[in-house]
């Protein structure tokens, strides 16, 4: 395969990541009643869809054009806190470590990216780095709100 080609698929998996993050923030957003969660879950939702936005336009800067959806597991993780909802009901804790998983598969995402030889200009690779940097910062976010709720009550 060539070069452009294993990029091509590196950000295509990036984007995928994205639209994930922004179906699992739906959900949460759907599953809590508390309004500072919806707030930084919609916060969150509107980071991923121009994160995987940027990542769309420099995959048309390449010459490619696909259709993109979520990731298989994405779709499994959030098939699972469905059923797990229905059985916690609106728990916060849960919503928020369900949230906190979901970061966690971000960043193993972007460390791949990043880590892969495939050959990219720096812009890309600034990029990416950039919107892990901040993916960072929102799972850290989500983690400090989960262990408060854990100490709260």
């Amino acid at each position: 395969m060539q070069q452009q080609e294993l990029l091509a698929e590196v950000l295509s998996d990036l984007v995928r990541i994205n639209n994930d993050r922004v179906e699992g923030y739906e959900q949460s957003i759907e599953a809590t009643d508390d309004v500072d969660l919806k707030a930084l879950f919609q916060r969150m939702i509107d980071d991923s869809r121009r994160y995987a936005t940027q990542l769309y336009d420099e995959l048309v800067a390449l010459g490619e054009q696909r259709r993109f959806g979520t990731t298989a597991a994405g779709k499994l993780y959030r098939t699972w806190m469905d059923i797990k909802t229905a059985f916690t009901g609106h728990d916060r804790h849960a919503i928020l470590s369900f949230c906190e998983y979901g970061e966690d598969a971000a960043q193993r995402a972007y460390s791949t990216a990043l880590r892969s030889d495939i050959t990219m200009p720096y812009r890309i690779r600034e990029l990416i780095a950039n919107q892990q940097k901040a993916l960072r910062n929102d799972h850290d976010i989500i983690k400090t709100y989960r262990d408060v709720q854990r100490i709260v009550y």
